[in-house]
Protein backbone atom coordinates (compact mmCIF):
# COMPACT_ATOMS: atom_id res chain seq x y z
CA UNK A 1 0.00 0.00 0.00
CA UNK A 2 1.57 3.56 -0.58
CA UNK A 3 1.40 5.95 1.47
CA UNK A 4 -0.41 9.12 0.13
CA UNK A 5 1.57 12.76 -0.04
CA UNK A 6 0.38 15.59 2.23
CA UNK A 7 -1.43 17.44 0.47
CA UNK A 8 -3.19 14.95 -1.33
CA UNK A 9 -4.89 13.17 1.65
CA UNK A 10 -5.99 16.79 2.95
CA UNK A 11 -8.00 17.25 -0.44
CA UNK A 12 -9.31 14.21 0.04
CA UNK A 13 -9.80 14.46 4.18
CA UNK A 14 -10.97 18.01 3.71
CA UNK A 15 -11.57 19.82 0.61
CA UNK A 16 -13.81 17.38 -0.95
CA UNK A 17 -16.50 18.37 1.49
CA UNK A 18 -15.52 21.77 1.90
CA UNK A 19 -15.87 22.17 -2.27
CA UNK A 20 -19.34 19.70 -1.51
CA UNK A 21 -20.51 22.10 0.62
CA UNK A 22 -19.68 25.54 -1.35
CA UNK A 23 -21.04 24.60 -4.45
CA UNK A 24 -23.54 21.86 -3.61
CA UNK A 25 -22.61 18.72 -5.68
CA UNK A 26 -25.07 16.69 -5.94
CA UNK A 27 -22.33 14.17 -6.75
CA UNK A 28 -19.37 13.33 -5.12
CA UNK A 29 -17.41 12.30 -8.87
CA UNK A 30 -18.24 16.32 -9.76
CA UNK A 31 -16.20 17.65 -7.00
CA UNK A 32 -13.22 19.00 -8.76
CA UNK A 33 -9.77 17.50 -8.42
CA UNK A 34 -6.42 18.34 -10.14
CA UNK A 35 -5.66 16.27 -12.93
CA UNK A 36 -2.08 16.42 -13.94
CA UNK A 37 0.77 19.48 -13.71
CA UNK A 38 2.71 20.48 -16.59
CA UNK A 39 6.40 21.89 -16.19
CA UNK A 40 7.89 23.32 -19.35
CA UNK A 41 11.36 25.39 -19.71
CA UNK A 42 11.17 26.57 -23.08
CA UNK A 43 14.77 27.45 -24.18
CA UNK A 44 14.46 28.49 -27.94
CA UNK A 45 17.81 29.86 -29.15
CA UNK A 46 19.43 28.89 -26.18
CA UNK A 47 18.89 25.11 -27.21
CA UNK A 48 19.67 25.54 -30.83
CA UNK A 49 23.22 27.38 -30.10
CA UNK A 50 24.90 24.70 -27.52
CA UNK A 51 23.34 21.36 -26.60
CA UNK A 52 24.81 21.15 -23.06
CA UNK A 53 22.33 24.43 -22.35
CA UNK A 54 19.31 21.87 -22.95
CA UNK A 55 20.97 18.61 -21.18
CA UNK A 56 21.74 20.92 -18.19
CA UNK A 57 17.88 22.50 -18.39
CA UNK A 58 16.35 18.89 -19.00
CA UNK A 59 18.95 17.52 -15.96
CA UNK A 60 17.51 20.43 -13.53
CA UNK A 61 13.84 19.86 -14.50
CA UNK A 62 14.34 16.22 -14.15
CA UNK A 63 15.71 17.28 -10.29
CA UNK A 64 12.82 19.66 -9.78
CA UNK A 65 10.49 17.35 -10.39
CA UNK A 66 11.72 14.00 -9.95
CA UNK A 67 10.92 12.45 -13.04
CA UNK A 68 12.73 12.70 -16.68
CA UNK A 69 11.34 15.28 -18.78
CA UNK A 70 10.44 15.20 -22.96
CA UNK A 71 12.55 17.32 -25.05
CA UNK A 72 10.70 19.55 -26.89
CA UNK A 73 10.82 19.93 -30.79
CA UNK A 74 9.62 22.65 -33.19
CA UNK A 75 6.96 21.63 -34.96
CA UNK A 76 7.49 23.76 -37.89
CA UNK A 77 10.31 25.78 -39.62
CA UNK A 78 10.92 29.85 -39.33
CA UNK A 79 13.14 31.45 -41.27
CA UNK A 80 12.75 34.52 -39.43
CA UNK A 81 14.01 32.87 -36.08
CA UNK A 82 16.87 30.91 -37.80
CA UNK A 83 14.52 27.82 -36.89
CA UNK A 84 14.04 24.15 -38.58
CA UNK A 85 11.75 21.68 -37.71
CA UNK A 86 12.29 18.97 -35.76
CA UNK A 87 15.18 21.60 -33.45
CA UNK A 88 14.63 20.88 -29.75
CA UNK A 89 13.68 24.25 -28.25
CA UNK A 90 12.89 23.24 -24.42
CA UNK A 91 11.89 20.41 -22.48
CA UNK A 92 8.78 19.68 -20.32
CA UNK A 93 7.84 17.15 -17.28
CA UNK A 94 3.72 16.47 -17.07
CA UNK A 95 3.58 15.09 -13.28
CA UNK A 96 0.16 12.89 -12.27
CA UNK A 97 -0.41 11.31 -8.61
CA UNK A 98 2.16 11.35 -6.05
CA UNK A 99 4.75 13.33 -7.81
CA UNK A 100 2.06 15.81 -8.62
CA UNK A 101 0.84 16.14 -5.15
CA UNK A 102 4.64 16.35 -4.10
CA UNK A 103 5.60 18.88 -6.41
CA UNK A 104 2.34 21.35 -5.59
CA UNK A 105 3.38 20.70 -1.97
CA UNK A 106 7.01 21.46 -1.88
CA UNK A 107 6.20 24.47 -4.70
CA UNK A 108 2.96 25.69 -2.75
CA UNK A 109 4.57 25.57 1.17
CA UNK A 110 7.99 25.92 0.13
CA UNK A 111 9.25 27.50 -3.46
CA UNK A 112 7.01 30.16 -4.02
CA UNK A 113 7.82 32.11 -0.37
CA UNK A 114 11.66 32.03 -1.43
CA UNK A 115 10.90 34.32 -4.06
CA UNK A 116 11.93 37.75 -3.51
CA UNK A 117 9.29 40.41 -2.98
CA UNK A 118 6.53 37.91 -3.70
CA UNK A 119 3.34 39.35 -3.23
CA UNK A 120 1.02 36.44 -4.52
CA UNK A 121 -0.10 34.93 -8.06
CA UNK A 122 -2.08 36.56 -10.50
CA UNK A 123 -5.76 35.47 -10.36
CA UNK A 124 -6.08 36.12 -13.72
CA UNK A 125 -3.95 32.78 -14.47
CA UNK A 126 -6.81 30.97 -15.77
CA UNK A 127 -7.98 30.06 -19.36
CA UNK A 128 -11.69 30.00 -18.85
CA UNK A 129 -12.29 26.29 -18.27
CA UNK A 130 -10.24 25.76 -15.25
CA UNK A 131 -6.52 24.72 -15.71
CA UNK A 132 -4.08 27.66 -14.43
CA UNK A 133 -0.95 29.00 -15.86
CA UNK A 134 1.74 31.22 -14.22
CA UNK A 135 5.29 31.66 -14.42
CA UNK A 136 8.21 31.09 -12.25
CA UNK A 137 11.61 33.25 -13.31
CA UNK A 138 14.28 31.18 -11.94
CA UNK A 139 14.84 27.54 -10.81
CA UNK A 140 17.09 28.66 -7.88
CA UNK A 141 13.68 28.76 -5.75
CA UNK A 142 13.77 25.08 -6.01
CA UNK A 143 15.46 23.72 -2.31
CA UNK A 144 16.47 20.64 -4.51
CA UNK A 145 18.69 22.99 -7.32
CA UNK A 146 21.77 23.76 -6.10
CA UNK A 147 22.75 27.43 -6.90
CA UNK A 148 26.45 27.33 -7.27
CA UNK A 149 26.07 24.26 -10.10
CA UNK A 150 23.71 26.41 -12.27
CA UNK A 151 24.77 27.81 -15.32
CA UNK A 152 22.49 30.11 -16.13
CA UNK A 153 18.71 31.20 -14.46
CA UNK A 154 16.12 30.28 -16.38
CA UNK A 155 12.16 30.64 -15.73
CA UNK A 156 9.70 28.00 -16.56
CA UNK A 157 5.79 27.72 -16.95
CA UNK A 158 3.37 25.21 -14.36
CA UNK A 159 0.69 24.78 -15.77
CA UNK A 160 -2.21 23.17 -13.19
CA UNK A 161 -4.54 21.37 -14.78
CA UNK A 162 -8.10 20.68 -12.98
CA UNK A 163 -11.38 18.50 -13.81
CA UNK A 164 -12.82 22.01 -12.80
CA UNK A 165 -15.55 23.53 -15.38
CA UNK A 166 -15.69 26.84 -14.29
CA UNK A 167 -12.56 28.82 -13.10
CA UNK A 168 -14.22 30.11 -10.25
CA UNK A 169 -14.39 26.66 -9.23
CA UNK A 170 -10.75 25.92 -10.03
CA UNK A 171 -9.95 29.52 -8.17
CA UNK A 172 -11.79 27.80 -4.78
CA UNK A 173 -9.66 24.68 -5.24
CA UNK A 174 -6.68 26.28 -5.64
CA UNK A 175 -7.14 28.48 -2.44
CA UNK A 176 -8.31 25.52 -0.33
CA UNK A 177 -5.10 23.37 -1.33
CA UNK A 178 -2.89 26.85 -0.01
CA UNK A 179 -2.15 28.64 -3.38
CA UNK A 180 -1.14 32.21 -2.54
CA UNK A 181 -3.09 34.48 -5.05
CA UNK A 182 -2.66 38.18 -4.92
CA UNK A 183 -5.52 40.20 -3.91
CA UNK A 184 -6.86 41.26 -6.46
CA UNK A 185 -7.90 45.15 -6.75
CA UNK A 186 -10.80 46.71 -8.48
Amino acid sequence: MRTMPRLEKVYHEELREKMRERFDYDNIHRIPRILKVVVNMGLGREAMENANNLKNATDQLATITGQMPVVSKARKSVAGFRLRQGTPIGTFVTLRGSRMWEFLDRLITFSLPQVRDFRGLSPRGFDGRGNYNFGVEEQAIFPEINVDSIDKFRGMNITIVTSAETDEEAMELMKLLGMPFRKSTG
